[in-house]
């Protein structure tokens, strides 16, 4: 079973990429199923219903988010019934929405469980300590026959640690957070595709995605200031694309995917 995740899509400039590109995507590369992580879609903070139709829309099956999520005052409350539209599971008992679920494709059990770090993130319960007691009960090839993970957070070492960690575990388990795409995708000893972050999908001729002449102002002056806009160059996807293994729920293998106007590494 082919797999797509696609990186954080920020603002305009990523939507617009996503929304003209993934049909294509999905048809050439025959991709069964797609993720994204879409909290920085509306206008770089947070997402809305109408995003997230719209990404469904164009072939995106489940949305994860992170420290962004509830940017927009709206998610709060159409989170609820949109089970499509993951929040970090570990945000704490009682939060609106939900941080795993199963979804079926293929007459195939998905599972997509969105996580977030602690080191330099908004406070949340312990990521390892809480997925060390939930991973008990979503076991590859009885409660689910694929599992994909995003790990939303700040520094690569707590990413890698949730690779080894849910190594043999999960089908997948990717980061995101940090809007830079790495070289380190590949296939864990335990049959765990892995990258420590998928990267972007917006404009790469910026900061991050924020517009480079403000965020380079904060750089100079320690000042905050105005709040930062995303870039509205032409955008870029980047993301990866995974093989499944229906036998085992393991990876058979990962590539990055980066298509665009600023880089470019097509699917071989």
């Amino acid at each position: 079973m082919n797999f797509l995740f696609l990186g954080d899509i920020m603002g305009r400039s990523g939507r617009n990429i996503v929304v003209s590109k993934l049909p294509d995507l999905i048809k050439k590369h025959q991709i069964d199923f797609v993720v994204a992580n879409g909290e920085n879609s509306a206008g770089g903070f947070g997402i809305t219903q109408a995003i997230c139709n719209e990404l469904f829309e164009v072939g995106v099956d489940v949305i994860t988010s992170g420290n962004h999520i509830w940017d927009q005052k709206e998610t709060m409350d159409f989170i609820r019934e949109e089970k499509r539209l993951l929040r970090p599971w570990n945000w704490g008992e009682g939060t609106p929405g939900s941080g795993f679920e199963i979804f079926e494709k293929n007459n195939l059990k998905i599972g997509v469980m969105n996580l977030m770090g602690n080191v330099y993130m908004k406070k949340t319960d312990a990521v390892f300590p809480f997925i060390e007691e939930k991973i008990k009960q979503i076991r590859l090839k009885q409660e689910v026959d694929f599992l994909l993970v995003d790990i939303h957070a700040e520094i690569t070492s707590e990413k890698q640690a949730m690779g080894y960690f849910l190594d043999g575990k999960a089908t997948l388990v990717v980061g995101t957070h940090t809007h830079t795409p790495t070289l380190d995708f590949r296939v864990l000893e335990g049959g765990t595709a892995y990258q420590t972050d998928a990267g972007m999908c917006g404009d790469y001729k910026t900061i991050i995605g924020m517009d480079r002449d403000a965020a380079l102002k904060r750089f100079f002056t320690g000042v905050r200031g105005e709040r930062l806009q995303p870039g509205s160059g032409e955008g870029t996807i980047s993301g990866v694309k995974i093989v499944g293994d229906i036998k085992t729920g393991l990876a058979k293998a990962i590539e990055p995917i980066i298509i665009g106007a600023n880089l470019t590494k097509q699917f071989t």
